[in-house]
C-alpha cells in the first residue's frame, strides 16, 4: 500500500491540527495503521496506532488524551486530530501501516513496512 500524508503546518502552543493519510489499494480495511514522529537529532518514535476499524487505539504517553487517531476505511484514510499542542510535539510525521502486526510490536516502526513521506509540524511558544 502506498501512503500520502497531508495537514502538518505551524501552530502556537494550545492550537489544534489534524493530519491525514491516504493510502491506495483495495485492502485498506485489513491493515493496521499508525503515526510516528521525528524531531530533528532524535530518533523516529511512535506516536499513535490502531488496528482494525472500531478496534483497541494505542497511543504514546507524551500524546495520550491530547491526540486521537481514527480511520475511515470507505475513504481509505487514517487521520490523526491533535489538540492542545506543545512546541515538544514539534516534529516531521508520518503515518504508516502494514498487513501482519502483532499486538505487542504496534509502537514499534519496525513492525510497518509502508511509510507515508511525512509532514512537518512546527508548534511554536
Amino acid at each position: 500500500v502506498q501512503l500520502q500524508a497531508s495537514g502538518g503546518g505551524e501552530v502556537e502552543t494550545g492550537d489544534s491540527l489534524r493530519l491525514s493519510c491516504v493510502a491506495s489499494g483495495r485492502t485498506f480495511s485489513s491493515y493496521a495503521v499508525g503515526w510516528f514522529r521525528q524531531a530533528p537529532g532524535k530518533e523516529r518514535e511512535f506516536v499513535a496506532a490502531m488496528r482494525r476499524s472500531g478496534g483497541s487505539t494505542y497511543y504514546a504517553d507524551s500524546v495520550k488524551g491530547r491526540f486521537t487517531i481514527s480511520r475511515d476505511d470507505a475513504k481509505n484514510t487514517v487521520s490523526l486530530q491533535m489538540n492542545s499542542l506543545k512546541p515538544e510535539d514539534t516534529a516531521v510525521y508520518y503515518c504508516a501501516a502494514d498487513r501482519t502486526i502483532i499486538l505487542s510490536t504496534i509502537r514499534w516502526a519496525s513492525s510497518f513496512g509502508s511509510w507515508g513521506q511525512g509532514t512537518q509540524v512546527t508548534v511554536s511558544s
